[in-house]
């Protein structure tokens, strides 16, 4: 895998899925890419500033508000600085704002100004994944041009039950944003 000089913006929500994304920062930064993160506040919860700051060696951008914030408008610098945008875990709240084009936090905000590719990774209970406003919004997301959205996997999920609504692994995501990344030459032809 080779993401050597590409700029990826890793949004993160709240979901117990949030503690794999350190490892996916690990990824795509073997892979050469330069990583950027902006979360919800819930997603801090899961995972800490801290660690994600660390390991993409920049700030977190996780709110709109902050004094410490590079640029009085992230929301709208860092789409404009990156190649593409991975949301992981994507959960039923934040899948339903995107599709509604609700930005009210440093994550739908951003997202709100992204128009370069976008791979969203779902990750939520069963009963969640399968609620009839989650899959309209996953389908209203897929109509996007620029979306690229895995489908959950199945599997044993954290609250114990088995079913789909697992986030696909890492290494799935990351193959993901390649793809997204790479140019389609037969595209139309």
């Amino acid at each position: 895998m080779s993401l050597r000089n590409k700029n990826i913006l890793l949004g993160i929500s709240g979901g117990i899925a949030a503690y794999k994304i350190p490892e996916l920062i690990r990824l795509l930064r073997k892979a050469g890419a330069e990583v950027k993160v902006t979360t919800t506040k819930n997603a801090l919860e899961f995972v800490t500033s801290l660690t994600l700051q660390t390991l993409s060696g920049h700030p977190v951008y996780s709110d709109v508000f902050a004094a410490i914030n590079e640029h009085s408008t992230e929301h709208i610098s860092l789409p404009d600085w990156a190649d593409l945008m991975i949301i992981a875990p994507a959960t039923a709240n934040l899948l339903c704002k995107l599709a509604h084009g609700i930005a009210d936090d440093a994550l739908t905000t951003t997202f709100a100004a992204m128009r370069k590719p976008v791979v969203i990774a779902p990750a939520m209970n069963t009963n969640m994944y399968n609620s009839p406003a989650t899959q309209q919004a996953i389908h209203t997301l897929t109509q996007w041009q620029n979306i690229t959205m895995l489908d959950a996997a199945s599997g044993e999920l954290a609250c114990g039950t088995s079913g789909k609504g697992r986030m696909q692994e890492i290494d799935v995501i990351a193959a993901a944003a390649e793809y997204a990344l790479t140019p389609k030459t037969l595209w139309g032809k």
